[in-house]
């Protein structure tokens, strides 16, 4: 008889702004499993290319962990708090971190940008990130699916291609194409 053990619920921790990837390091190390969302993008720098990565959510990481022994985390050092209410601790969403580390792993370029709990919803129907939602939002240098992390009041702008965006409603979707198109016409003028 085999018993299926259930992680413990992610949650996200307060760190000191630029002590992110080291007490990352120190709770991997100590045997917790963390995810730390950063978005890569490339700069030259003396000549040469190199590869830049800023946090997603600055001064915060998110650990998987057994919320009644929480001692360790709390000593880590650059560990500041646990996102809670009191002495209640609130874990994250696991949708919401799934969906943030498969935009991690897709490689596609992201961005923090301003929390958003309303908005056009829409499911990528092609592509690396197939099946995921999130608020759809056109912008000048194209589409953006925007994920949040509701416990933390804050968003990311995934890029993603008109192709992999499927609309529920048909019309809507010609609408949208239409309106996309208009677009882009207007600004090659």
């Amino acid at each position: 008889m085999s018993m299926r053990i259930q992680p413990w619920p992610w949650f996200a921790i307060l760190i000191r702004n630029h002590s992110e990837k080291s007490a990352a390091l120190l709770l991997e190390n100590a045997g917790y499993e963390c995810f730390f969302p950063v978005s890569s993008s490339m700069r030259h720098s003396s000549g040469q290319l190199e590869k830049l990565e800023v946090p997603l959510f600055p001064g915060c990481l998110f650990c998987r962990m057994d919320p009644t022994y929480r001692l360790p985390v709390l000593r880590t050092p650059g560990v500041i708090q646990i996102v809670g209410a009191d002495e209640d601790l609130i874990p994250a969403d696991e949708e919401e971190i799934a969906a943030l580390q498969r935009v991690g792993k897709a490689g596609v370029s992201t961005m923090p940008w301003p929390y958003m709990q309303v908005g056009a919803l829409a499911t990528l129907a092609d592509g690396p990130l197939r099946g995921l939602s999130g608020f759809m939002i056109k912008i000048k240098s194209g589409l953006k699916l925007i994920l949040s992390v509701s416990l933390l009041h804050r968003s990311v702008a995934v890029e993603v291609e008109r192709s992999w965006l499927s609309c529920a409603n048909p019309a809507r979707n010609a609408e949208f194409q239409m309106s996309h198109s208009r677009a882009t016409l207007f600004r090659s003028r």
